[in-house]
């Protein structure tokens, strides 16, 4: 299920994931990823200003591969399914929003921390699952854990991953991608400064290079 969407996310490798308070900051955030060589971002759905963002960004950027993350109703997804998100990413297992992605050929990605949740995902056909917050609910060790009992699932870790923890999680065999916001943070989006952001972008993609060679 998804498979376009999912190998897309793996040939990235890092997916940088955006909080974008003000809709002015979303084309030059979208240049210096894009210019930096990862014409791809999660965007969250956070602030007021996500959804517009969405639309800005794919408007000005047609190539690149937008989600819309922190997901919480079904009236979300369509809002940003409609502003050009690709995928729909939630923090959480919420059966609600996954059948109604499901019911309607959306591709979502579940946040989940257990082998419950994990059940309830391979149930609907999912191989492709968020584990969120990563570093805290116990990371690879975890992972791993899990995905001994389901091996046709692969992961997306998100949360407390930076440029020094992310080689441990991308060497693992049941990790496709991780989602990360060190060369995106807040206060280098709310200072203007995308130079940053498109520098510490490309020795994202570099780091991705050297770790699966």
């Amino acid at each position: 299920m998804f498979e376009v969407q999912n190998e897309k996310l793996e040939q990235f490798g890092v997916i940088p994931v955006v909080v974008l308070n003000d809709v002015k900051d979303a084309l030059p955030l979208a240049k210096a990823l894009v210019e930096g060589g990862l014409p791809v971002a999660e965007v969250t759905f956070r602030t007021d200003a996500a959804e517009e963002s969405i639309k800005a960004m794919k408007a000005a950027y047609p190539e690149m591969f937008l989600i819309a993350g922190t997901v919480l109703t079904t009236e979300q997804v369509d809002r940003a399914v409609a502003a050009g998100a690709e995928m729909i990413v939630a923090p959480g297992f919420d059966p609600e929003i996954v059948d109604y992605c499901i019911s309607k050929n959306i591709p979502v990605c579940p946040g989940l921390q257990t082998p419950s949740e994990m059940a309830q995902a391979v149930k609907r056909g999912l191989t492709r699952v968020k584990f969120f917050p990563a570093t805290a609910a116990g990371g690879v060790k975890m992972i791993d854990a899990m995905c001994a009992a389901y091996t046709m699932v692969k992961i997306m870790p998100t949360g407390g991953i930076n440029a020094s923890s992310i080689e441990e999680f991308l060497r693992d065999k049941n990790i496709y991608c991780c989602g990360g916001s060190w060369m995106v943070k807040g206060d280098l989006i709310k200072a203007g400064e995308f130079d940053k952001i498109k520098e510490l972008t490309q020795e994202a993609c570099e780091l991705v290079k050297k770790i699966r060679g």
